[in-house]
């Protein structure tokens, strides 16, 4: 019983990588009783977050006199999420342009929100952590017909990678192209016209390729409406190469400001001098 109890130690620490969570679920499909559990958490083997969540302990921080960094940070979690549960979550919106330095005008400092775009939500238990950062959910399904697909490890619906952490662990992320769309679903009422005007100013590099085919899968139309407006208004060079006729704008007006004015182009309300909040 020793040696299997050893083996299943060591399997825990192949499959575990220190400082990534599961939870309980996972831990029971591979033959990890509660009893089992209970025995490496009072070993330090494992470290217990909440209930029913684990974490595999870091290793002692070097000259840090055996000290061990026990900070859970928000990216632990989400990679223990896209990594080792393989559920189809993507760090997008404001975020996702953040992490690649789109957004560092508009805040500063640690992350006090993070977006996560799915198609399911994720488990209870990521509210109940102790974290500095509040995770904020989408429904991915909404806004576009494409997603991520769990275990997905490639451009698939706009996606990309950055590695994090000592071990460089790869953080699936939305591409600028998706996250723009993402944080246009927001506006006006997360995000604000000035704040996504600034932002849109910054995107001079986007990739057309990738920009018309998530304008072609966008199943909303103030989102494509809104973001040719703006790529318009700021005359961006990737704004020519895209094939307008395949992009579906509906019809109708749309008010997506009280007391704005209507464009008449995209039928859309904007408002009435956004250069005056810069």
């Amino acid at each position: 019983m020793g040696m299997q109890n050893g083996s299943k130690l060591n399997r825990l620490q192949r499959d575990l990588p220190e400082g990534l969570v599961v939870d309980a679920a996972w831990l029971e499909r591979r033959g990890y009783s509660r009893a089992l559990r209970s025995k490496y958490a009072a070993h330090g083997w494992l470290e217990q977050l909440v209930r029913g969540v684990y974490r595999r302990p870091t290793a002692p921080l070097p000259s840090s006199n055996n000290k061990r960094d026990k900070k859970v940070r928000w990216q632990h979690v989400v990679i223990s999420l896209q990594t080792i549960l393989d559920l189809p979550l993507a760090v997008g919106g404001r975020t996702a342009l953040e992490l690649q330095g789109f957004a560092h005008h508009l805040g500063g400092g640690e992350l006090r929100e993070v977006h996560l775009y799915g198609a399911e939500r994720p488990p209870t238990w990521l509210s109940k952590l102790k974290l500095e950062t509040h995770f904020i959910f989408h429904n991915a399904m909404k806004l576009f017909k494409i997603q991520p697909r769990a275990g997905t490890r490639s451009l698939d619906a706009g996606l990309m990678q950055q590695p994090w952490g000592q071990w460089d662990w790869p953080l699936t992320l939305s591409s600028p192209e998706r996250a723009i769309l993402e944080l246009l679903d927001d506006v006006p009422q997360r995000e604000t016209f000035h704040q996504a005007d600034m932002l849109m100013e910054g995107l001079r590099n986007l990739s057309p390729k990738r920009l018309q085919t998530l304008l072609v899968e966008c199943r909303s139309v103030k989102v494509k409406r809104l973001f040719l407006w703006f790529a318009e208004r700021h005359n961006h060079a990737w704004l020519k190469q895209l094939r307008r006729d395949e992009i579906t704008l509906g019809a109708g007006k749309r008010m997506l400001q009280r007391g704005g004015k209507l464009d008449p182009k995209f039928d859309i309300t904007v408002p009435e001098n956004l250069d005056a909040g810069r």
